[in-house]
């Protein structure tokens, strides 16, 4: 069998190398990929520092990672899309082909999920990214354009968050967007906005090296520090606009009822963060402004390959002609033999953005 280089979460504050045996092709559609690069997610941390989160708990080790990208190396004899040597963004969750919410087209609430890296409530463990080789149906990839690099495929995978959420708002040409917390997830989703054509884009948080990164990066038109005032001064700060899409990506209480009090009537509001307990609404004002409240779970059909497609857009002129500078947001890369180190330094908050983990060699 051939080797195969893992990292494994064994228990809470226990990460360690271990080698197992590679995946084999054993459905005619399967694809082997090597992973070249994979990036470390604040759900990975949880995991680490607390074992679970919700009722996806941790009973056994797991091999670690779900935003990765790689080379094709083996394909099965059913496959037609790629061929060995293509790069390819990993989509991590694969649903149940026979389940209701897979027929639907919504195949992200598959309560059958195989997600990588997240305990399955029958105790399983699919195996994460974080390794020399990985196992994917064919339909669960997407190529890579020539001109979109290996690091940017690992973005895919937080970027289809904020394409999801973008979709689920109907968000369109001329909406004028409030994105709540300047972290991946919403620094991407601003950038996603900006991109499907948002006549503006605010960026609010309470560090302003954040929001800083937001205008330099190019996702955002504007931005505020929530710490400097309510509702009154984020709207003056928006040139006078209340938002007609919300998009909040925090999960924190304050956030939540502060993005209800400046939207503009008729208002969508995104529900993209998660709160670690039940939370106050203003459901009055969310009433009377006749609001649409939507609850976003990580990505469903064709959000890969939309957020492939943003990447193509945006890098077709060179990396010096980018609208969106995605690149700035990978602040710190790591040799797969550091990679306990990386996510050390991930989950001691140390001002890390985005931080890629090479693949094994």
């Amino acid at each position: 069998m051939t080797p195969n280089p893992s990292l494994v979460l064994n228990k809470i504050d226990d990460i360690s190398f271990e080698t197992y045996d590679a995946p084999e092709i054993s459905q005619p559609t399967d694809v082997i990929v090597e992973v070249k690069k994979t990036g470390i997610c604040g759900s990975d941390i949880h995991y680490y520092a607390h074992g679970k989160i919700g009722k996806f708990v941790l009973t056994k080790p797991m091999v670690l990672g779900h935003e990765s990208s790689g080379i094709v190396s083996k394909i099965g004899p059913g496959v037609t899309s790629l061929k060995v040597g293509d790069k390819v963004a990993i989509e991590p969750g694969v649903p149940s082909r026979y389940s209701d919410e897979y027929k639907s087209g919504h195949y992200n609430l598959c309560p059958h999920m195989c997600f990588a890296a997240t305990p399955s409530a029958s105790g399983d463990n699919p195996p994460g990214t974080l390794c020399k080789y990985y196992k994917s149906p064919e339909d669960f990839l997407v190529k890579l354009p020539d001109h979109v690099s290996l690091d940017m495929g690992a973005l895919v995978e937080p970027t289809s968050v904020g394409v999801h959420a973008a979709k689920l708002a109907n968000l369109k040409f001329g909406d004028y967007v409030a994105v709540f917390g300047a972290g991946p997830v919403g620094l991407l989703a601003a950038s996603v906005a900006k991109l499907f054509g948002a006549a503006g884009v605010i960026v609010v948080d309470i560090f302003d090296t954040k929001l800083e990164l937001a205008k330099s990066i190019g996702a955002a038109t504007h931005v505020f520090n929530s710490k400097t005032g309510g509702a009154e001064e984020l709207i003056q700060a928006f040139d006078g606009h209340s938002p007609s899409v919300i998009l909040e990506c925090t999960g924190a209480e304050v956030c939540i009822g502060l993005g209800v009090e400046i939207a503009a009537p008729g208002a969508r509001f995104v529900q993209v963060g998660n709160a670690g307990s039940a939370v106050k609404f203003p459901i009055t004002e969310f009433a009377t402004k006749e609001m649409t409240l939507f609850g976003s779970f990580r990505y469903g059909f064709n959000d890969y390959k939309t957020a492939v497609k943003i990447f193509d857009e945006n890098y077709k002129n060179g990396n010096d002609n980018a609208p969106i500078d995605f690149e700035q947001l990978i602040t710190h890369r790591f040799k797969f033999d550091d990679a306990i180190k990386a996510y050390d330094l991930v989950r001691a908050g140390t001002g890390s953005v985005k931080c890629i983990i090479d693949g094994p060699e």
